[in-house]
């Protein structure tokens, strides 16, 4: 599945906190977005361990973005919380890693892989500022 919940959470903490003009803690996110807070915790450490967000401590701590919303690529963010580049299809990214060993033989592969390429392609274009500005 290409968008999971994670995705789709980090995608709206992103949009909030960059219209925002202090950090903003994982409680008011939580509550603002109606996400779990554990859950969103868990996706917004995440982010800040990658470098999307910068984590202040504190009294009047909270997450704000670490880099311009032209600089974050949604395939980045998409990478970071769900550990791994999103993918369309359960299908291996390169024939030797086909989990059925069937890479060479399937007639579907080629096309499905040279569509997730163009997929990547798109999401590391499509930035946040792209999706703030829509």
């Amino acid at each position: 599945m290409l968008i999971t919940r994670a995705s789709e959470y980090a995608i709206l903490s992103l949009i909030l906190l960059s219209s925002a003009s202090e950090p903003m803690d994982s409680e008011t996110l939580s509550r603002e977005l109606s996400i779990p807070k554990s859950f969103l915790a868990k996706i917004l450490q995440a982010l800040a361990k990658s470098g999307v967000l910068k984590s202040y401590k504190g009294a009047k701590g909270g997450f704000a973005l670490d880099k311009m919303p032209k600089d974050i690529s949604m395939l980045a963010v998409m990478s970071c919380v769900e550990g791994k580049a999103p993918a369309v299809f359960e299908c291996a990214p390169a024939e030797k890693s086909c989990p059925s060993e069937q890479a060479s033989v399937c007639s579907i592969w080629p096309f499905l892989h040279k569509l997730q390429g163009k997929i990547d392609s798109f999401l590391e274009e499509l930035t946040l500022a792209d999706i703030v500005e829509e």
